[in-house]
């Protein structure tokens, strides 16, 4: 009921926008965050928005350089990527969960209903 798209090969600096459509129910009160896992590494929070897209949530590593935003009319959540890096490469995943809010979130991989197949990110040095 998540598919996540967009992901690809590109040289460190560049961009890549990454999607998340819903489809088979509204996510429109769901928070829907971006998690990503690198060959070797534990699945990692990456970025959240809250079920309004008013309130957003990122991790360090990538605060000021990745935007997340949604379009819940189309049952969309896209993660804009800027200025990337070698070290994000990984598998992004998107994923829903019921708690809607950002001060509500755990960032608990078992906080979340559903989840995407992934994609691959791959960023060349």
């Amino acid at each position: 009921q998540l598919q996540a798209s967009g992901g690809g090969l590109v040289q460190a600096g560049g961009s890549l926008r990454l999607s998340c459509t819903a489809s088979g129910r509204t996510f429109s009160s769901y928070g829907m965050d971006w998690f990503r896992q690198a060959p070797g590494k534990e699945r990692e929070f990456v970025a959240a928005i809250s079920w309004t897209g008013r309130g957003t949530f990122y991790a360090d590593s990538v605060k000021g350089r990745f935007t997340i935003s949604r379009d819940n009319a189309k049952n969309m959540v896209y993660l804009q990527m800027n200025s990337l890096k070698p070290e994000d490469t990984a598998v992004y995943y998107c994923a829903a969960r019921p708690s809607g809010t950002i001060a509500s979130m755990t960032r608990r991989l078992n906080e979340y209903d559903y989840w995407g197949q992934g994609t691959q990110v791959t960023v060349s040095s």
